[in-house]
């Protein structure tokens, strides 16, 4: 498998995390956004949007980084990371929407204004990113994982801007269950870390 990816990029290491994670030998290509490798005609062909990250597997091109952490869970077989049952899977594809709307908006967007000068409104974005994330360590509270009993591709499409919610400058000692499952995620087999760019990431106390 290639995944094509940007290492300061949340969106591609949730990606990289989980091919990791389950083990799967994949070569990394670096796509050069300065550049704007991402608009080439030749990265079009593979997703029209212009969006890392891109997985291709032989002669299936797979783009959006939440998609695919679910065709790896499906193609691997691995329910474990994807419950087979209805009830299972619509609890995990509710984080898989949180991952691609309030973590998106919310601490994704304030690393961006932090990091590479976004215009969005700032004051906006640090309420919005305080929001979900009391949601998510209310949700922690009583589990150690975001659906179940042991982690799943929920825990891996949060997990890299909630780590990385600092360099947003988010105070993330405030949210005692999220830092302690970051800490959890960090010890899973085959993890890998994401680039680190400025302030230390929390882990569990």
């Amino acid at each position: 498998m290639k995944l094509y990816h940007h290492p300061l990029s949340g969106h591609s290491h949730r990606a990289h995390l989980f091919l990791s994670l389950l083990g799967i030998d994949h070569e990394l290509i670096e796509v050069n956004l300065a550049a704007r490798e991402h608009k080439s005609p030749e990265f079009l062909k593979m997703n029209p949007f212009g969006q890392i990250p891109v997985l291709v597997d032989g002669a299936t091109t797979i783009a959006d980084s939440t998609a695919i952490l679910v065709y790896l869970a499906k193609k691997s077989g691995r329910a474990d990371w994807l419950p087979d049952t209805p009830e299972g899977a619509a609890r995990v594809q509710r984080w898989l929407s949180v991952a691609s709307g309030e973590i998106a908006f919310g601490p994704a967007a304030a690393r961006m204004i932090a990091l590479f000068g976004d215009p969005r409104n700032p004051v906006e974005v640090k309420a919005r990113s305080e929001h979900v994330l009391s949601l998510v360590d209310t949700e922690l509270a009583h589990r150690m994982w975001l659906v179940g009993d042991h982690p799943t591709i929920a825990d891996v499409a949060l997990f890299s801007y909630i780590a990385r919610a600092n360099e947003g400058h988010l105070d993330l000692s405030r949210y005692a269950n999220v830092a302690a499952w970051i800490g959890r995620v960090e010890t899973l087999p085959g993890y890998v870390e994401f680039v680190k760019t400025g302030a230390p990431a929390v882990h569990a106390a």
